[in-house]
C-alpha cells in the first residue's frame, strides 16, 4: 500500500479530486500555504494499492496543469533613504508536487 500526497494549485484541485471520485478513488483535501509564492495550495491525501499508483499519478498530470504568472517580489531588508521599485517577475506555478511513501499499515473503521 502507498500513501500519496500531492500539493496541486487550488484551480486544479476540484477538478483532479472529481476525477479521483469518478474512479472510485477516495481522497482527502487539505487548505495548505506554500513557502516562495505564500499563496495557497491543496494538499491530496490518497492511500491506494502498489498497483494503482500508475493510474492516480495519470489523474493528477492531465488535471494539474503548469502555467505562468506575475508576482511582485518581496522588498529586500533596506536601508532608510534608499528606494526600492519592485517589478513584476514572471514565474511557472501549478502542476503538482508528489510524495509516494510506503505504508505499513491501513485501516479504515
Amino acid at each position: 500500500m502507498k500513501l500519496i500526497v500531492a500539493i496541486v494549485q487550488p484551480e486544479d484541485a476540484r477538478n483532479a479530486l472529481n476525477d479521483l471520485t469518478a474512479r472510485g478513488f477516495r481522497a482527502t483535501r487539505i487548505k495548505t500555504v506554500g513557502g516562495f509564492l505564500h499563496e495557497a495550495n491543496a494538499t491530496l491525501l490518497l492511500g491506494v494499492d502498489d498497483d494503482q499508483v500508475g493510474e492516480v499519478l495519470a489523474v493528477l498530470r492531465e488535471n494539474c496543469l503548469t502555467r505562468r504568472q506575475y508576482v511582485n517580489p518581496l522588498p529586500p531588508a533596506m536601508e532608510p533613504g534608499e528606494s526600492y521599485l519592485p517589478f513584476p517577475l514572471e514565474v511557472e506555478v501549478g502542476g503538482a508536487t508528489i510524495f509516494v511513501l510506503g505504508v505499513e499499515r491501513a485501516e479504515r473503521l
